[in-house]
């Protein structure tokens, strides 16, 4: 298995390890919903540099990336801001999802998921053939978020300015960006993996809580924010997905990888959306869903420790009741339809 540059530290802190997609990364570091409710609550931190970092170059990046993602990456510029979106294929079909950041001038950065690393490089060099561009990946890496009400104190001098969300400072060989994938206010810094191994330590020796991948998924799926590869995948566009509003067609004589695709395709007949239960048992990704002259299917589940009931998402019909059941260990359970934001419906 791959390791990041953090790893002994995660042995040092107690993390259990697991294979996440080839790489060997903490599950937790002895409770899980101890560390949920420390980002919650407090401050928590995740090493997350197993995420893929491409740093692009040359004169015409911006009219690569204008060209690659259905976001228009024009909003960001000369504002040292980040932007989300989806990554398409010419079908309209989602390939990953990603953050592009500006670092100023004509140089930008895109951070996608792990798994789908070689495949996004092997995409990004198809697309920017005929641009002045080159991607380089970045193998040496740290990556470090930082969650939580109280990680702007964490920080300290790091910090040099006040972010809002999706703006990011530069300040030598850390970038450090207003992101995150918890719902709570937070940050996630870059930097190589010397300046890494201190931010790390640093933030031990503060008392930060280092977080394990069990408790990222929980405190996202809290925040209704999707896992590529459970929750959407090649097979599903930005419509289904709940991310209609990543498409930006305000340009008209803007055009983009799968914009036709979606241009015919602006309706679904099924949706993402939230469920939750009052009653007892964990609905995991893959329970059917039934319910009068439809169904579906649950895409994520899990115990929420912020709200003490059992949530996820689904796929859905369009035109669904407020209700549906599940099948647990050969019992109904009924499920209660809501927005896939937890933390704003349930609050």
């Amino acid at each position: 298995m791959k390791k990041t540059f953090l790893n002994k530290y995660h042995h040092e802190n107690g993390g259990h390890m697991v294979d996440f997609s080839g790489w060997e990364m903490p599950i937790n570091y002895g409770s899980q919903i101890s560390e949920h409710l420390s980002v919650r609550e407090n401050v928590g931190m995740f090493d997350v540099s197993h995420m893929a970092v491409f740093d692009l170059d040359g004169n015409e990046q911006l009219d690569f990336l204008k060209s690659l993602l259905p976001n228009d990456v024009s909003k960001i510029v000369d504002k040292k801001r980040a932007l989300y979106s989806p990554l398409l294929n010419h079908d309209g079909g989602i390939l990953d999802d990603l953050i592009v950041y500006h670092l100023g001038g004509l140089n930008f950065r895109i951070i996608s998921n792990c798994a789908t690393r070689d495949q996004n490089l092997n995409w990004f060099n198809e697309i920017s053939s005929g641009f002045d561009v080159t991607i380089d990946f970045k193998s040496d890496y740290s990556i470090i978020a930082i969650q939580g009400p109280s990680s702007k104190s964490a920080l300290g001098n790091l910090l040099k300015q006040e972010l809002q969300n999706f703006h990011l400072q530069i300040d030598n060989e850390i970038m450090i960006a207003r992101t995150g994938y918890t719902g709570e206010i937070g940050f996630e810094i870059v930097s190589n993996k010397t300046i890494g191994h201190e931010i790390w330590s640093r933030f031990i020796k503060l008392g930060v809580k280092p977080v394990g991948l069990a408790a990222r998924d929980t405190l996202r799926l809290e925040a209704g924010y999707n896992l590529y590869g459970i929750d959407m995948s090649i097979q599903n566009n930005p419509y289904d997905s709940n991310l209609s509003w990543t498409i930006d067609l305000s340009d008209d004589k803007r055009d983009f990888v799968g914009k036709k695709a979606l241009e015919r395709n602006k309706k679904s007949d099924e949706i993402l959306c939230g469920f939750y239960t009052e009653e007892r048992g964990v609905l995991r990704g893959g329970m059917e869903i039934s319910f009068k002259n439809g169904g579906g299917v649950i895409t994520s589940g899990t115990w929420s420790p912020t709200f003490k009931k059992n949530i996820g998402l689904c796929r859905i019909s369009a035109n669904h009741p407020e209700k549906g059941t599940a099948l647990l260990r050969d019992k109904e359970v009924n499920l209660y339809f809501c927005e896939t934001n937890f933390l704003k419906y349930l609050k």
